[in-house]
């Protein structure tokens, strides 16, 4: 019934349902119910999220023929963001199928954008797996598309990582790195700690429930800084 729900929602029907069913396991319920949080979906979050970025990228390669590589990374990191996959997920209702343990369920989880949109690059990464490239790219359009076609009209807010690498780009740094500089607690209820450096400088830190949230508050961090400093 879950798997019949959910691809009606994502408009694939996939052989084998399996693929489908871990994608939509969050690493709560995989410990609360399976007994191991390592049967939640985080292994094919990690394949998504690679192949979201390489479907967008040709995707926009495509529709902006005349544009030129910095916009086509500014447009990216906008419509790839955790906010946009995330409220784009819900907007469908993937984030009714997905699997939460009891605590997650309790604390709203379901409407978490984290944990939403890394549900969404899961499931992009069982559809590639079952169907190959052509499918995935199907479903990031279906996602995406409304999207896409804000951020290419400029109503699409960025995010805090779009918005120091465009600071980046705009001022001459060269290097924005992130680093996971801790991990805290048990697998099931994990908490993760970045920093950003630009040039080498740590210029802000941040922490949250999943390494691209604890990132994005580290991009937040330094653009405080800058903000208050106005020079690295």
């Amino acid at each position: 019934m879950l798997c019949t729900e959910a691809e009606k929602i994502i408009g694939y029907e996939f052989k084998d349902k399996s693929l489908l069913e871990t994608a939509l396991t969050h690493s709560s319920y995989a410990n609360d119910y399976l007994g191991d949080s390592r049967k939640g979906n985080e292994r094919l979050e990690f394949l998504g999220d690679a192949v979201l970025d390489a479907v967008m990228a040709l995707v926009l390669y495509r529709r902006f023929p005349d544009r030129d590589e910095g916009y086509l990374t500014k447009i990216r990191a906008e419509i790839v963001c955790e906010k946009a996959l995330g409220e784009a997920a819900i907007a469908l209702g993937l984030n009714e199928m997905i699997l939460l343990g009891k605590g997650e369920e309790a604390k709203g989880g379901r409407t978490r954008l984290s944990i939403v949109s890394d549900a969404a690059e899961a499931v992009i990464a069982a559809v590639y797996l079952d169907g190959g490239a052509e499918a995935a790219t199907a479903l990031v359009k279906r996602l995406l598309e409304p999207t896409l076609e804000a951020a290419a009209a400029g109503a699409l807010p960025s995010d805090y990582k779009t918005e120091l690498q465009i600071y980046c780009q705009k001022h001459g740094h060269q290097t924005i790195k992130y680093e996971i500089i801790a991990e805290h607690g048990p697998d099931h209820d994990k908490s993760f700690s970045a920093q950003v450096c630009v040039d080498g400088k740590v210029l802000g830190t941040g922490e949250g429930h999943t390494k691209k949230q604890a990132q994005i508050q580290a991009a937040r961090s330094a653009l405080v800084y800058l903000e208050e400093n106005g020079v690295l």
